[in-house]
């Protein structure tokens, strides 16, 4: 059997696609100017390639199954041409969607897209671009952008540029300014509808699905175990939050309570002195690896 023939994002995406494979079970490991990284499951063959050409190469059939994001599976106009089997955020350094952002100078006479009307745009999501101005009546001249696309319009190339970010804090630092957002973008796995077809393609294709899901959520969650006077019980439940319902266990001490719960990363800040000041003790968080 022929296996599953998976493309891995080049680039900024690379090295975070790896590290989430390797949280939900595959260790992939790549080779200095190779383009084959090795992979230590015979069912699965892998390929470094562009995310901007990932939906291509999925969309024809030459990959199974590739990750990529939104925005490149729309600017090769493949969204019809793939099945989209998960949303998976996540980016180069955050958990978080990125977004496309028209960019003007600081000191720019801009402040709405209809101030662009007739002016220049340099962009790498050309298509995107063009479809934006378009949908909002507005017309402009969209060039291809090679790279240094924020200093085009910073050395008075362009009137204004499209580029994704993930805080906007580059962008500030370069004394631009963000006029409105474009699109929103994560990334995405898609599949070949013809590797769909096939059962056991499918199946594989289903197992990476839940584990690289599961890891994901696992980076927004924690455990947190404690122990609590027993008589404290009512209390703790009314605002500990968990996945279904808190664990509660017997200690041999009758008075006393174990009790462990999955929650929110973000809520641990205020829980913990809720949880001390409601009389618990040996209070513990520990990091998840998956959670389905």
């Amino acid at each position: 059997m022929k296996p599953l023939k998976l493309g891995i994002p080049k680039g900024s995406l690379e090295q975070a696609t790896m590290e989430l494979f390797a949280q939900a079970g595959w260790r992939i490991t790549p080779f200095s100017r190779n383009y084959f990284p090795a992979v230590d499951d015979p069912e699965l063959a892998c390929s470094l390639v562009r995310p901007q050409e990932m939906a291509l190469y999925v969309a024809d059939g030459t990959l199974d199954l590739g990750l990529t994001g939104l925005d490149w599976i729309r600017e090769r106009d493949c969204e019809e041409r793939v099945v989209p089997i998960a949303t998976l955020d996540y980016s180069k350094s955050s958990n978080q969607p990125c977004r496309w952002v028209l960019v003007v100078r600081e000191d720019a006479p801009v402040h709405a897209l209809a101030d662009l009307q007739g002016k220049r745009i340099a962009t790498e999501l050309e298509q995107v671009t063009r479809n934006y101005l378009k949908k909002n009546n507005v017309e402009a001249e969209v060039v291809f952008s090679w790279g240094a696309t924020e200093a085009k319009v910073v050395e008075g190339l362009v009137d204004a540029v499209v580029e994704i970010t993930e805080t906007g804090s580059t962008i500030h630092a370069h004394g631009l300014r963000i006029v409105e957002e474009v699109m929103e973008t994560s990334t995405r796995l898609i599949a070949n509808p013809t590797a769909c077809t096939d059962p056991w393609k499918k199946a594989k294709i289903d197992q990476i699905s839940l584990l690289l899901s599961a890891a994901l959520a696992a980076r927004h969650k924690v455990v947190l175990k404690m122990n609590i006077p027993a008589d404290h019980l009512t209390e703790v439940v009314a605002f500990l939050p968990s996945l279904q319902s808190p664990t509660i266990s017997h200690l041999s001490d009758p008075a006393w309570l174990a009790v462990e719960s999955v929650v929110d990363r973000r809520q641990v800040r205020n829980l913990i002195p809720r949880l001390k000041g409601a009389g618990a003790v040996g209070i513990l968080e520990y990091d998840l690896k998956k959670v389905v």
